[in-house]
């Protein structure tokens, strides 16, 4: 197991590296830079050449990236070229916005998903009828429209939760838990629904398979069959879902944390990206990425908890 710990995060240096560059390839490629950014519409190209040349914008772009690289590795992400502010602190106050936001989400519909799906596979007919149609609309629905109506609804005309903002746990955690139900809700569809139909197809394979049949004919009840053979066998499927969804979140967050008016990293990201604030940019981007190889070194440990033989690969 040390040795797949090991050889994950080896994988994830290069990675990490990679999008780190392709990030900041990319916003030197956009229309605009920081430099127009700060100035506004009305300059001149002396006043420009020599913000740039503060910048450091006026150097090869190779030369930009190793200098941001060289305080990168260091800890030392910078200091926004919009808000003066140091980028590192800034994603440490948004961050935690943002992970509960998707840790709730993931956890709702990570059990509510197994649930349902278990439920789908044991009676079938009208339940798992009930668990497609779901799916379909899980499926078809878009986070930020569903967003919208949460907000009209239960907002807006019923009054019972509130519209926007953020409240800290450490703050208040009645007030945190309130803030979070609708965008949870918004955004657990998506991913409720797919793993509910990971959960109900990957049940019915294990229960049809000859090691159950065995087992019903040895005695054993249908509760200790489902939960302690066939849930084991579909688990490691279900597993990759989860991790596939808590990955996909990063990406819902933008637009939800846009709607609800939360402090995330999905609004930061927004509002650096049309600033032009390369930092804060990079900033983001190698947060997501840590985050995702984070996932994914959980995906594998669970793979070896759920199945001894992956632990030796």
């Amino acid at each position: 197991m040390r040795a797949l710990i090991l050889r994950r995060l080896l994988i994830s240096i290069p990675l990490v590296v990679v999008v780190s560059w392709l990030t900041f390839l990319l916003q030197q490629l956009a229309p605009g830079d920081t430099a127009r950014a700060i100035l506004g519409e009305h300059y001149t190209p002396e006043a420009y050449a020599q913000l740039r040349h503060q910048l450091g914008l006026d150097q090869p772009l190779l030369v930009q990236y190793g200098h941001w690289l060289a305080h990168a590795v260091r800890g030392d992400l910078g200091v926004s070229s919009i808000t003066g502010l140091d980028v590192g602190a800034e994603i440490g106050t948004r961050l935690g916005v943002t992970l509960s936001l998707i840790i709730a989400t993931t956890v709702v519909a990570a059990v509510l998903g197994i649930a349902l799906g278990t439920l789908s596979a044991v009676r079938g007919g009208a339940v798992g009828r009930a668990v497609d149609v779901l799916s379909l609309a899980g499926f078809a629905l878009p986070s930020f429209w569903l967003a919208l109506v949460l907000v009209t609804l239960f907002a807006v005309v019923l009054r019972l939760l509130p519209a926007t903002g953020y409240t800290p746990f450490a703050e208040s955690p009645g007030d945190w838990l309130r803030g979070l139900i609708l965008p949870v809700a918004a955004l657990a569809v998506h991913g409720l629904a797919a793993v509910a139909k990971q959960t109900r197809n990957g049940l019915l394979d294990a229960l049809g398979r000859d090691f159950v049949l065995s087992l019903r004919a040895n005695g054993a009840s249908e509760l200790s069959i489902l939960l302690r053979h066939a849930l084991r066998n579909a688990a490691i499927p279900v597993v990759t879902v989860i991790g596939l969804v808590f990955v996909s979140l990063l990406n819902g967050t933008v637009l939800v944390e846009a709607v609800f008016a939360m402090p995330g990293l999905g609004g930061l990201a927004v509002q650096s990206t049309t600033q032009h604030d390369l930092p804060a940019i990079q900033a983001v981007a190698i947060t997501f990425t840590l985050i995702v190889v984070a996932v994914n070194l959980l995906v594998d440990l669970a793979y070896g908890w759920l199945n001894p033989k992956v632990r030796v690969r």
